[in-house]
């Protein structure tokens, strides 16, 4: 009696000592991972969402679970990576060339030499949109007037500064500058608080709807002449785009507006283990025609446009999958 009783200890010992450490086992197979975007009227916030649905629905197979955080851009994702609090991050091309270089704000600390390229995504414009009634018509007419460049560490305001600068624009003299985030902007635009605004971003987007849906009539801005000739053709990382009219119908232009642009790029650390980034990079160009589908700013898509626009190296998890499917060499 008292060996039986010992042993039904022993199996009710066990048996709680199994389902206790189940749960750890499950939870020690998988990897979590966070992915940094940006505003949530943008275009990164749904694409790091598309890209983490992705991996989510192979979560048995890959034992990853991916979440994503509305961050403040660019600068921020990049540095957030690199200091090990994201695991991956959207940024515009124009800062993953600025900080493997150690140039703009990385320009003290010197090149981050492990930043990692996984792919490049959509085309981003950078968008000037202004009040009708504020007189706006070029860059040169935002000279006196109240503008928002973006907040600090987005990668818009390098590029509003650079465009004014282009256009002989001092934004610390010759504009009142504000410098409040991109999903801020259409509101005060509409309130009558700014008159004008940049905003590098995808279209169509959320926040440029919202800007010219409201009482205030709103038109986009051409952004070109001699000096933004010459700034495309002196930084790498810019090419000429426009800005599609047909997707904002309550805007007053009536043809497409020239502007130019960079491209949204997928970096992540060379930290970051390499069956990580191979089954993201996999999970999106498997199913890419489905990927595309996720918002029509992809619609301009192609695999071969998703490898251009790299300056950091590619991540060997990303470069192992390209080679097994031809991609790369």
């Amino acid at each position: 009696m008292k060996k039986a009783f010992v042993l039904s200890l022993a199996v009710l010992f066990g048996f709680v000592m199994f389902m206790g450490a189940a749960p750890a086992q499950v939870q020690a197979k998988t990897i979590f991972v966070t992915i940094g975007t940006g505003g949530i009227t943008g275009v990164y916030y749904p694409t790091g969402g598309a890209i983490a649905k992705m991996i989510n629905k192979k979560r048995k197979e890959y034992g990853i679970r991916a979440t994503v955080e509305s961050t403040g851009g660019s600068v921020f994702n990049i540095n957030a990576v690199l200091s090990g609090d994201l695991d991956f991050g959207i940024c515009q091309s124009d800062r993953q060339y600025q900080a493997i270089h150690g140039l703009a704000e990385w320009k003290d600390k010197g090149p981050q030499k492990d930043l990692r390229a996984v792919f490049s995504i959509h085309p981003e414009s950078v968008t000037l949109v202004a009040a009708d009634d504020a007189g706006i018509k070029t860059l040169a007419d935002l000279k006196g007037k109240r503008v928002n460049i973006g907040n600090p560490g987005s990668g818009q305001r390098q590029n509003a500064i650079d465009a004014l600068a282009a256009a002989g624009i001092d934004y610390k003299k010759d504009i009142k500058a504000e410098s409040v985030k991109a999903a801020e902007a259409p509101g005060l635009l509409q309130d009558g608080r700014i008159d004008a605004f940049f905003y590098t971003v995808g279209h169509p987007s959320g926040a440029i709807k919202e800007a010219t849906a409201g009482a205030r009539k709103v038109h986009f801005v051409p952004i070109t002449g001699p000096g933004i000739d010459k700034m495309i053709k002196d930084k790498p990382y810019y090419a000429k785009s426009f800005i599609p009219v047909k997707l904002y119908p309550n805007a007053t232009n009536k043809e497409n507006v020239p502007t130019f642009g960079v491209k949204a790029t997928f970096v992540t650390s060379a930290k970051e283990p390499d069956k990580v980034v191979y089954a993201i990079t996999k999970e999106v160009f498997d199913n890419f025609d489905s990927f595309k589908k996720l918002h029509p700013a992809y619609q301009v898509l192609t695999k071969k446009s998703m490898l251009e626009g790299l300056s950091a190296p590619i991540h060997p998890g990303a470069m192992k999958y390209y080679k097994e499917v031809g991609l790369m060499q």
